[in-house]
């Protein structure tokens, strides 16, 4: 067994192999201590990024066992499995964990303290729930897609951040242990249904708020954090790279218009008056293209003016406040996200990526099977 020193260490999942948010779900368990255990499909070569030669970084600190889930002794295996686990997790079509006999009834009979969790994009119930998706698909169901890009463009899916990661994985996490509270102070597991569009609608909590008071327009690129504001927005530099500004608050703004050379301009537009923003974003994008990314993060990096570089995946773990404070680390000659959150008594560690089956017979011979 596995024994992390994060904070959840002595907990043990069982995690069925998938794609995105529920190996996502399950590397940030791992990360903070516990013991994942992996059923990967024998034969497998790791999912559609092991098939294109890739490894997948959620698999991170895991444990990987290889079954066969149509064979009536591996069948017998994940029951064990599931007999010891504190919690499952599976991101299955609805029904498919029925079909094979793992589905939470006969789970939680044998074992009423388990936390069965459950990943799908459109969720167990819904007219859309029997059906095939993907993360671009659910961010637009719920309006967060829509409510994303510029005035005049597509709305822009970011990446699979949004949907799989964020409304998807960390509720499934945080679900997880929530029932796994309850399940330690009562002995009662239960079900957690975490659905992608479920998690992402929670997410445009806010904005709701905002658009039900006329704080928010109910248009892409016309409010104060979506480009619609031109203090708040990315400005192409000289040499054609990206800078990020945020100056919301007038003190930021301040800060940001001494940067750039403009602070007392009396020509200047505005930034109160939301129809002078086009004539105020025009003065900024000609005076960022004055200058390359580097001389103006230069002038402003350690000022209060709320401008950062946008930097590439492969740059921003080069970066000194990233540097700084271990944002980023590397394992196994590979460069990745560092654990997150921290905690000064129970500090989380990144393992290894494990071969598909890399640990059967350790896993094996703790159930007492060969």
């Amino acid at each position: 067994m596995v024994t992390g020193t994060g904070p959840l260490r002595g907990v043990r999942v069982l995690e069925f192999a998938g794609l995105g948010p529920g190996p996502f779900c399950g590397m940030l368990l791992a990360d903070l201590g516990a013991d994942v255990v992996r059923v990967d499909r024998r034969g497998s070569r790791g999912g559609l990024l092991g098939a294109l030669g890739g490894t997948s970084l959620l698999d991170r600190g895991k444990r990987s066992i290889a079954l066969d889930l149509k064979d009536a002794d591996d069948l017998a295996v994940v029951r064990a499995l599931a007999a010891r686990a504190d919690v499952l997790l599976e991101g299955f079509r609805p029904g498919v964990m029925e079909r094979l006999g793992l589905g939470p009834e006969p789970l939680l009979a044998a074992h009423p303290a388990l936390v069965y969790g459950r990943m799908t994009g459109w969720g167990q119930t819904g007219p859309l729930a029997p059906t095939a998706g993907h993360d671009i698909g659910y961010v637009a169901l719920t309006g967060a897609l829509g409510a994303g890009g510029r005035a005049d463009e597509r709305p822009a899916p970011p990446a699979n951040l949004l949907g799989d990661f964020g409304g998807g994985g960390m509720f499934l996490a945080l679900g997880a242990l929530a029932a796994l509270l309850h399940a330690r102070a009562t002995g009662e597991g239960q079900v957690v249904d975490a659905a992608i569009v479920d998690g992402t609608a929670v997410l445009t909590t806010m904005l709701h708020g905002m658009l039900a008071t006329g704080a928010w327009t109910d248009r892409r690129g016309a409010n104060l954090l979506d480009t619609g504001a031109p203090f708040y927005d990315v400005y192409r530099c000289a040499d054609g790279r990206f800078l990020a500004v945020g100056a919301l608050e007038e003190q930021f703004y301040a800060a940001l218009l001494a940067g750039l050379g403009l602070a007392g301009d009396p020509a200047l537009p505005d930034r109160a008056d939301p129809s002078s923003w086009p004539r105020l974003r025009e003065r900024f994008t000609a005076v960022f293209a004055t200058r390359s990314r580097a001389e103006w993060w230069a002038v402003f990096a350690g000022t209060d003016a709320c401008v950062a570089p946008v930097w590439s995946l492969a740059e921003a773990p080069a970066d000194p406040h990233n540097r700084a404070r271990g944002v980023f680390t590397e394992v196994g000659g590979v460069v990745q996200p560092a654990v997150a959150p921290r905690f000064s008594a129970t500090p989380g560690t990144v393992g290894a990526v494990p071969r598909v089956g890399e640990h059967d017979a350790e896993i094996r011979a703790e159930l007492g099977r060969c």
